[in-house]
């Protein structure tokens, strides 16, 4: 599904990732957990291609494709999905609007007929009523006035609806109080699936609690120097990071 062979960034001259390597099977939900600047948010960014982010060595490959060598929306077109951990506002561009632009743009990209009016209407009624989403956030700007939960609601509402087959988690839980982040999860959890397959990155094991891994990665100073199953997630939230960075350094 995805390997990550010696991916080395930098942003602004600054090295954050240091050599990773990593591989998520399909089917595979797959934990990134590590200490503050450690590069978890920088391998999400990288992946998905934003802008402003060198890569200075390294490959990204997924479904057999080196994704780093094609552009951002073409790499969406390909199945790769990001939840943003502050997800943007939008002034002017409703909800729906945006919603229904990115599923015919993807759709487009991959020679599709765009969905009619009756047809996307139907699937974002079903997966919003899923995931709690009232439909007056669907006509409201995009995220402008959401609450934190809400727009992480609305991101998974984005990925229910568009997808994707390599979903990315990044801090998802950040804000999140305990029951919009089981309403979050719930809706991770109904994705799964063993075509499909997800990166979720998180500081905290709670999360884990309710989207389980099967396996568990700790990156620090830019590299992976510690994989596991999901206990590993709570030997961490037990003793911390502390012997982790010693390793990277």
């Amino acid at each position: 599904m995805l390997e990550i062979k010696n991916l080395h960034a930098e942003i602004d001259g600054k090295k954050i990732l240091d050599g990773v390597n990593l591989v998520v099977k399909a089917g595979e939900v797959a934990a990134i957990m590590g200490p503050n600047g450690s590069g978890k948010s920088t391998l999400s960014y990288v992946i998905a291609g934003r802008p402003g982010y060198e890569v200075t060595a390294g490959e990204v490959w997924l479904d057999g494709e080196n994704i780093l060598e094609i552009d951002p929306h073409e790499r969406a077109a390909k199945g790769l999905f990001l939840a943003f951990q502050y997800p943007l506002e939008i002034p002017g561009v409703t909800t729906m609007t945006f919603l229904k632009a990115a599923m015919n743009a993807q759709r487009k990209q991959r020679g599709e007929a765009e969905l009619s009016t009756p047809d996307f209407m139907k699937k974002v009624r079903a997966a919003a009523d899923r995931l709690g989403v009232k439909q007056e956030m669907l006509r409201r700007a995009l995220n402008v006035g959401f609450s934190g939960g809400e727009k992480k609601r609305l991101e998974v509402l984005q990925m229910a609806l568009l997808e994707p087959r390599f979903g990315i988690l990044d801090e998802t839980d950040s804000g999140l109080d305990i029951d919009a982040l089981r309403i979050v999860a719930e809706g991770v959890n109904s994705l799964r699936s063993p075509e499909r397959s997800f990166l979720v990155i998180t500081h905290y094991q709670r999360l884990l609690d309710y989207i389980v891994p099967d396996t568990v990665h700790v990156l620090s100073k830019g590299r992976i120097v510690k994989t596991g199953g999901k206990e590993l997630a709570l030997e961490l939230e037990k003793n911390g990071y502390r012997d982790y960075v010693a390793t990277a350094a």
